[in-house]
């Protein structure tokens, strides 16, 4: 049986090349994201949040960890969902 491969090796090599880069820019958007929850400003908070997310979700991914995916997974579902609503609502 096949194991499961999430993506195809050139972009696992991508992301594996790029990984201490992109764990500090989710580290900036996971600061931004509190700033702007701690300052109220409405959507910021979940547009700086779904990258974050999305950043940790893929390595998760590349590493096969379960659980972290799915929590990620939640979130950025969750963040969808808030700025799709905030859209419709506000904009």
């Amino acid at each position: 049986m096949r194991a499961f491969r999430p993506f195809e090796p050139r972009v696992a090599a991508w992301l594996a090349r790029r990984e201490q880069s992109l764990k500090w820019v989710a580290l900036g958007l996971g600061i931004a994201s509190t700033v702007a929850i701690v300052q109220d400003w409405e959507p910021w908070p979940m547009v700086f949040g779904l990258p974050f997310c999305l950043i940790w979700m893929l390595y998760a991914w590349l590493r096969s960890e379960r659980q972290l995916k799915y929590v990620n997974l939640l979130f950025a579902a969750l963040y969808v969902y808030g700025l799709l609503r905030w859209w419709v609502l506000v904009a």
